[in-house]
């Protein structure tokens, strides 16, 4: 008997509703489905200004790869220099333009890392010019560096905001060309005390992702290190989510460690290097995906793109980082075809030597 009323109220109810105009919808009932937002990251090496470098306009140095890096909602590049000031000079004690930033920056690089050997060629004097043109740039975000250690406990990391998805990243070196550069405690060094401190900080300022991005490594070699594997390993230990590397000038391998991705180094961006393997490259790119839903997110494997850093007159009548798979089966546009040959032959080398596959 009460089932039969409580059927009877129901139906009443539902026709009073049905009844009552035109706020009510027939019909299956739809639930919204997820929306997914893609937020990418590109990084890439070392950003040179070599004394031959100085000598030609810098307005091709990264023209065949801005469209790539403009596409991305953050492009991340080692500037392996300082702006110090006049007179301009390169290795060993590099001094760029403050042109050459500006450059870089319209090219599409977003944050400019700073922890590296070169950081301090031109002394503190150098490093405070450096951080005052950076901090004058619209649209550009700096890290690795700071004016004292007050200002780089509150800059270090460095999180970027993008719809939704904090990435923290944390740049250090492994040291400085400068013999007392410990006297500059503001540049992040390789300490594993300061690196974990860092990771604590990104992780209390809500970062849903930290990447690491050490500078690190032995100089022209294809394979990493045991010091390299070492601090990776420890990296991921600390529950980092991706590992990029720069400084040896070359292109080294990639692993996983514990299910974290690993880039030990690559490479150079843009440079007068002419030795063996120096002028490839790697273009990073990483994306992470959020549910606009639920807020939930995932990274997606990083994906490698090899770039060539072209020298006057082979390509171009200047400097000019190409990818290599837009390139590759062009050699009749070459004005040195015969560098076309060393790109590949270099490029096939390259993957032997450290396993990596596009």
């Amino acid at each position: 008997m009460k089932c039969r009323l409580l059927i009877f109220s129901f139906l009443v109810v539902l026709s009073s509703v049905a009844r009552a105009g035109s706020d009510v919808r027939t019909g299956p009932i739809r639930f919204p489905l997820p929306v997914s937002d893609t937020v990418t990251m590109v990084i890439i090496g070392d950003v040179m200004m070599h004394a031959r470098q100085l000598e030609y306009p810098h307005d091709k140095f990264l023209s065949g790869i801005s469209p790539f890096l403009k596409e991305a909602d953050c492009a991340v590049a080692n500037m392996e220099f300082t702006l110090g000031g006049e007179p301009y000079t390169g290795y060993p004690a590099f001094s760029s333009p403050d042109s050459y930033a500006g450059y870089v920056s319209d090219c599409g690089v977003d944050v400019f890392l700073m922890a590296n050997n070169h950081i301090l060629d031109r002394g503190a004097n150098g490093l405070d010019r450096t951080l005052g043109v950076y901090r004058n740039m619209d649209g550009v975000r700096f890290t690795g560096a700071a004016a004292d250690a007050r200002e780089k406990e509150s800059v270090y990391p460095l999180i970027i905001r993008e719809r939704g998805v904090s990435i923290a990243l944390i740049n250090f070196t492994y040291g400085t060309n400068t013999p007392s550069d410990r006297d500059w405690p503001a540049v992040n060094r390789t300490d594993t005390t300061d690196i974990a401190n860092a990771i604590r900080r990104a992780r209390q300022r809500k970062a849903d992702y930290v990447i690491a991005l050490p500078h690190w490594g032995e100089e022209y070699r294809l394979l990493h290190s045991s010091a390299q594997e070492r601090l990776a390993r420890w990296l991921a230990d600390k529950g980092v989510d991706a590992i990029i590397g720069s400084h040896p000038h070359v292109v080294q391998d990639s692993t996983h460690i514990a299910g974290i991705p690993v880039v030990y180094s690559t490479g150079n961006a843009v440079s007068n290097m002419s030795a063996t393997d120096t002028r490839l490259e790697l273009a990073v790119s990483i994306s992470f995906v959020r549910d606009s839903i639920f807020g939930r997110s995932r990274m997606l494997e990083p994906e490698l793109r090899f770039m060539w850093c072209t020298l006057p007159g082979r390509l171009t009548d200047s400097y000019c980082t190409i990818f290599v798979d837009e390139w590759e089966g062009r050699r009749d546009e070459w004005i040195t075809p015969s560098d076309y040959d060393n790109m590949m032959s270099t490029l096939e080398r390259v993957k032997k030597a450290t396993g990596i596959r596009q």
